[in-house]
């Protein structure tokens, strides 16, 4: 009984904890302490299982956020979020895909842990005020106050992308083939004049440093790349964090992944996951669930 009640939420479970933390590999640490807390009490004293559940994974994830702060400040080079292999049925949510995107993870990055978790559970979940202030242990004016003033943090910042479709995996393989005959014309009339790489190799495996912005130096580094011998011609079309991406596999490793962030036909954001922590386990498609709430929206 208790197994098969925490099993039925766990979908919803998982992306709240993904969304908060950013890991993959933290969110199951989460809902494995969260489930032998839930394993602990009699299910029927327990009025509402899911809010409870939420209550306990968002304490967990809050204390795992803290303490993954420290380490990401001395972290070597970019940081980017462990990229999760999603339904191609994730694209027809949109705060869903927009909200586990590669570019909304890194904006939800620069929160404080505690706007982080306001945010999430209340523009993408859906929560009140009231049951926020709950789990994360505020007075709900506070958290009312909170969840105001991370809002316009993030709309601040958030970029707009097309989730993954017949369409951006076109411009994904035209992108491609491009890099791989060094078309320089055919490469820069698919990138947008501000497009940017972001590229995580973390400390363990050469990339750039930090983003590459600009039309010219983007496809200078492309096609660098290239020259360099890294294939671009063996891959796997994926749909990760929502958005339309391709896998390189490589002999005996994790290879590396590239997520494409498009909008109106042009590529506006490449990012890539070279980190081969973050990528054992990218292949396995995670099942999300935003627990059939209503989002806040303005």
């Amino acid at each position: 009984m208790t197994e098969d009640v925490f099993s039925e939420h766990r979908p919803l479970l998982f992306t709240i904890a993904y969304e908060m933390l950013g890991s993959a590999s933290d969110a199951e640490d989460v809902l494995q302490e969260s489930y032998l807390r839930w394993s602990a009490v009699d299910p029927a004293e327990v009025e509402h299982p899911r809010a409870y559940l939420v209550r306990v994974v968002t304490r967990q994830a809050l204390n795992h956020l803290r303490a993954a702060k420290a380490r990401r400040e001395e972290y070597v080079g970019t940081w980017l979020p462990e990229p999760i292999r999603t339904a191609p049925g994730v694209s027809e949510d949109v705060v869903l895909a927009e909200s586990v995107s590669m570019a909304m993870m890194l904006v939800l990055e620069t929160l404080n842990p505690t706007e982080r978790a306001v945010f999430v559970l209340h523009d993408v979940f859906g929560y009140t005020h009231g049951e926020i202030a709950a789990s994360v242990g505020k007075a709900e004016p506070t958290v009312r106050q909170i969840a105001h003033r991370a809002r316009r943090h993030v709309h601040a910042r958030r970029r707009r992308f097309e989730p993954d479709t017949a369409g951006t995996r076109e411009v994904v393989r035209r992108f491609l083939r491009a890099a791989a005959t060094g078309e320089v014309q055919a490469l820069m009339d698919l990138l947008a004049p501000d497009v940017v790489v972001f590229a995580d190799g973390g400390g363990k495996v050469s990339t750039v440093r930090r983003p590459v912005g600009g039309r010219d130096d983007v496809a200078r580094f492309v096609l660098g790349v290239t020259r360099a011998g890294t294939s671009t011609d063996r891959f796997e079309h994926v749909t990760c964090n929502g958005m339309p991406a391709v896998r390189f596999p490589a002999a005996g490793e994790p290879g590396w992944l590239l997520a494409f962030e498009i909008q109106d036909g042009r590529v506006t954001g490449l990012y890539g996951m070279r980190n081969p922590d973050k990528l054992h386990r990218a292949d396995a498609v995670r099942p999300l669930d935003r627990g059939g709430r209503t989002p806040w929206k303005p």
